[in-house]
């Protein structure tokens, strides 16, 4: 089963030419998700020929006009691709008010089920096939919310091997001790999964923090991610000033993913547009210092999530 981190945008406060404000899309098995939805988040779903119209949940960090303004047009262009299955957009108060202001204000033509869910507390406010999505408070000038999607546990690997030591006919009652089903043999014994089955094993895990304070908690939400997405907006010289506006740097950044445990990849995002391209590479290297598996994040980047088993 796929999974994958789709950079949409990359920039914080305004939209540069080459930087699209922040947005990232991830692909599970065909099935989309966004994590916030800055302005041109459009521009890079055309560009990597993503299918807008499959985008199930749009999580919203914060009210904040640059993780926010993408989010008419996308409603808008949803209703011209004849979607079906309702969009759920999920996030902090007054995202509802959001919401409908557009829709009135826009006299937006929509054709299909938008339901808006409000975060009232901590927890998960996801569920899908296999996964969930949990919602963890952040200290921004605003409510905001950090996002993890975590995969439930797989069964573990299947030993034919010892399948075929213990005589089990090859075909279904392989399938059922691999789905964890106990099973009785033609001849009558007992056969518990964990005899040919191994341990169950890990699924993948994504997360997603941007705009706060570096606060110590948000290691222990962001555990055994194989790709944490943080905001790294600014150089270590300029922490006052981060701490003042309440974002992070990227030396804080690293920090988080360092005192957390199994961060696998640190992805840095949401930078501050007074920095070039080329200047980026000063925040890659502050943060590499402390957590080596950073990476700078760009526009269209893309980052497969593989199993680790």
């Amino acid at each position: 089963m796929n999974l994958e981190a789709f950079i949409l945008g990359c920039g914080g406060m305004m939209p540069l030419p080459n930087r699209h404000l922040t947005s990232v899309l991830l692909r599970r098995e065909g099935e989309l998700f966004l994590f916030d939805c800055g302005e041109g988040t459009q521009v890079s779903l055309r560009r990597l020929n993503l299918r807008w119209k499959k985008i199930s949940v749009i999580f919203i960090s914060h009210t904040h006009a640059d993780h926010v303004t993408g989010i008419p047009g996308l409603l808008m262009l949803s209703s011209q691709v004849d979607r079906d299955d309702p969009l759920y957009i999920i996030g902090p108060p007054k995202i509802a008010e959001y919401i409908e202001a557009n829709r009135r204000v826009l006299d937006m033509y929509i054709n299909y089920e938008i339901i808006v869910k409000e975060i009232t507390a901590p927890g998960i406010v996801y569920q899908g096939d296999g996964f969930h999505v949990r919602c963890f408070p952040l200290s921004h000038t605003k409510p905001c919310y950090g996002y993890t999607m975590e995969e439930d546990m797989r069964p573990g690997e299947f030993h034919p091997q010892k399948a075929e030591e213990l005589n089990i006919p090859m075909g279904k009652l392989w399938g059922k001790l691999q789905k964890g089903e106990t099973i009785q043999t033609p001849d009558g014994r007992e056969i518990r999964p964990e005899q040919v089955v191994g341990a169950p094993r890990q699924g993948r895990k994504f997360s997603f923090v941007t705009d706060s304070l570096a606060l110590p908690e948000i290691s222990t939400h962001v555990i055994g991610s194989d790709l944490f997405v943080c905001e790294g907006m600014f150089t270590h010289d300029l922490a006052e000033d981060a701490h003042d506006k309440k974002h992070m740097t990227s030396v804080e950044a690293a920090k988080i993913a360092a005192s957390s445990q199994g961060i696998k990849k640190l992805a840095l995002i949401h930078y501050s547009p007074r920095y070039t391209d080329y200047e980026l590479k000063q925040l890659l290297a502050e943060a590499q210092a402390v957590f080596p598996d950073t990476v700078l994040t760009k526009d269209r980047y893309v980052f497969p999530i593989e199993f680790v088993d």
